[in-house]
């Protein structure tokens, strides 16, 4: 698995060195959905990250956002989960927070994760057992006990959270779920469905750091699943975490979404 980490950590940080570069010369850009920005650098990683990972394993399967899915990844012990620019509104728009993501789940849990942030300096790593780290310093997530005054990277808070605290939000939620495993942050949550390949890497990285990480009902993540959605996702101090479960739960009955 060492040398695994180190392979993956090496592509992921030539497919970050492509995406700065691209950023600087320029490129093409468009909307998938309106509001759900792609760029021709999205592509270009995601052929970059296929080619580069599918020799590190050949048997693994692939769940890219950037590739059309195919259902022969279920029958796979293990699964390449790959975001080749998760933060693209961040990206396209010149801003720092974005990062590329790969994941490798094994039997429908994620056993290494790197993320690598060229725009801000920063690269994640984990691999299951073996810890969080950023760099080469290990990475500790926060033993808060108290909810109230918890930190939350997000762009506003709504009055129903006037008792946490709001601090600067990258646009990718794998970069805001790495803020709770370097303790600069206790929580981020998510109350929508979401896609595996946002959080495949961060949630290993979190959890090595010791957070506890969940969906948005408590339960544990799975990867590699037939509609490759979670609903919501929930990383924070394992002390909050009962308490963010309790107070996400009537919002999400509300937006008629149960267990």
């Amino acid at each position: 698995m060492a040398e695994l980490v180190d392979a993956v950590r090496a592509i992921a940080a030539e497919a970050g060195a492509l995406a700065l570069r691209r950023a600087r010369e320029g490129f093409k850009r468009w909307d998938k959905t309106p509001g759900n920005p792609v760029s021709e650098v999205d592509l270009e990683l995601d052929a970059l990250l296929r080619a580069r990972l599918s020799a590190l394993l050949p048997d693994a399967g692939w769940l890219s956002e950037e590739t059309a899915d195919n259902a022969d990844r279920l029958a796979c012990e293990r699964v390449w989960v790959v975001d080749p620019i998760d933060g693209t509104r961040d990206f396209v728009r010149g801003r720092n927070g974005w990062a590329v993501s790969i994941g490798l789940a094994e039997r429908g849990r994620v056993v290494l994760g790197v993320l690598d942030a060229p725009a801000i300096g920063h690269r994640w790593w984990a691999a299951a057992g073996a810890g969080a780290w950023r760099g080469d310093t290990r990475l500790r997530c926060v033993t808060r006990t108290e909810f109230s005054g918890a930190r939350v990277p997000t762009d506003s808070l709504p009055r129903e959270d006037s008792d946490l605290v709001a601090v600067a939000k990258p646009n990718s939620i794998a970069l805001r779920i790495a803020m709770v495993a370097g303790g600069e942050a206790d929580l981020v949550a998510t109350l929508r469905w979401g896609y595996e390949w946002d959080v495949a890497a961060a949630a290993l990285i979190a959890a090595e750091a010791g957070a506890a990480v969940s969906d948005a009902f408590g339960a544990p993540l799975a990867f590699n699943t037939a509609r490759a959605q979670a609903f919501g996702v929930l990383a924070s101090a394992p002390g909050i975490h009962a308490a963010a479960v309790e107070r996400l739960a009537d919002r999400a009955r509300l937006l008629g979404v149960t267990p």
